[in-house]
């Protein structure tokens, strides 16, 4: 069975950093286009970002500049590296990718900006 794991997520102080993880495992035959999305209380799930295979990004207006998507295709892994961390930025995290022609999605981690 193929699964997504996240991690990295946690508490910050606004202007701070946090770099999220999100490694592929399982029965993989491909994986294409990986991205991370969020949701925050009473609201929808939104797009942050997503990258190709190829490495192509693309970053949601509320991030470009502050947040920054990668992946490492050997480990199979996604990356996504927040600075300049915002009270607004507050939600579950979820990482979501196209494995094997399916969108699977990861449990999604918190990250709460707050002082």
């Amino acid at each position: 069975q193929v699964q997504l794991v996240e991690s990295g997520g946690g508490l910050v102080q606004p202007g701070g950093s946090l770099r999220l993880s999100c490694a592929a495992s399982g029965r993989i035959f491909a994986i294409n286009q990986m991205g991370w999305y969020r949701q925050a209380p009473g609201k929808q799930r939104e797009l942050v970002a997503t990258i190709t295979n190829s490495g192509n990004t693309n970053h949601a207006d509320s991030v470009k500049g502050r947040f920054t998507i990668s992946r490492d295709n050997a480990k199979n892994t996604v990356y996504l590296q927040m600075n300049s961390l915002k009270p607004e930025d507050t939600a579950v995290y979820y990482c979501n990718a196209r494995i094997n022609w399916r969108d699977t999605w990861g449990q999604g981690t918190q990250v709460t900006v707050s002082s």
